[in-house]
């Protein structure tokens, strides 16, 4: 009886063991709406290397809402609008070389100011060369020849320069012309052959306006700039 007993277990735990087996199979063989597809690893290669390429842009409507509106960005300073002819053209020499400022070419227009009027005393054409332009060195050149063939010498003292101002500027294709009123106290004394006075007062100071004109390329690496024009006031 026992052995009949153990046989109807075992028939009754195999009947239950094919119906939870049945019941596996139906729930597997089944894909619910929400199961994902079978991954592919080349398809998801491609879109991850597709995603490393693509930048997220913040949600507009959150940055709006959330977060503080940006302030207004502050626009690059400009020069501003020239008023007059000779600030247009100081505006337009700047431009084109950064380096321009009008405080140290004043200084050194003054130094060469200093130095063109001793030269030219001292009727040293050589010196003055490099510092003037063709048509000024050919004037300068002429007047130093025509003193000394009348054997006289220019003695000149510069008093001091009261007053050194810009009055013109303009850039003419890539060449700034910068003119320059020049304001000094000057004793100038012409002598003869024997050191007589044929000339000026070696006692007297005169004040004398200079209306000089540099020019100097802006392209051009050295810094210098070349006395290129000269007149008296109108």
């Amino acid at each position: 009886m026992s052995d009949g007993f153990q046989f109807l277990d075992i028939i009754l735990f195999a009947a239950v063991a094919a119906f939870f087996v049945f019941r596996l199979r139906g729930v597997l063989g089944k894909r619910m709406g929400h199961d994902k597809p079978p991954s592919d690893p080349f398809r998801k290669r491609s879109a991850e290397s597709d995603d490393d390429k693509v930048i997220s842009l913040p949600d507009r409507n959150k940055a709006e809402s959330d977060e503080e509106p940006p302030e207004p960005a502050v626009a690059a300073e400009e020069p501003a609008a020239a008023g007059t002819p000779l600030e247009a053209g100081l505006m337009q020499i700047k431009l084109a070389d950064k380096n321009f400022d009008e405080e140290p070419f004043l200084a050194g227009a003054r130094a060469a100011f200093e130095m063109i009027i001793a030269t030219f005393a001292n009727g040293d054409a050589k010196a003055l060369r490099p510092l003037l332009s063709n048509d000024v060195y050919g004037d300068f050149a002429g007047a130093i020849t025509e003193r000394r063939g009348a054997g006289q010498t220019l003695e000149t003292t510069l008093v001091g320069i009261s007053e050194a101002e810009i009055i013109e500027a303009e850039l003419q294709a890539r060449t700034a012309f910068v003119t320059i009123k020049f304001v000094s106290e000057q004793i100038n004394v012409v002598r003869d052959k024997k050191g007589e006075v044929v000339e000026g007062d070696p006692t007297g100071v005169t004040k004398i306006t200079d209306i000089w004109t540099f020019a100097r390329n802006t392209r051009s690496r050295d810094p210098n700039w070349t006395l290129v024009a000269t007149r008296s006031p109108s």
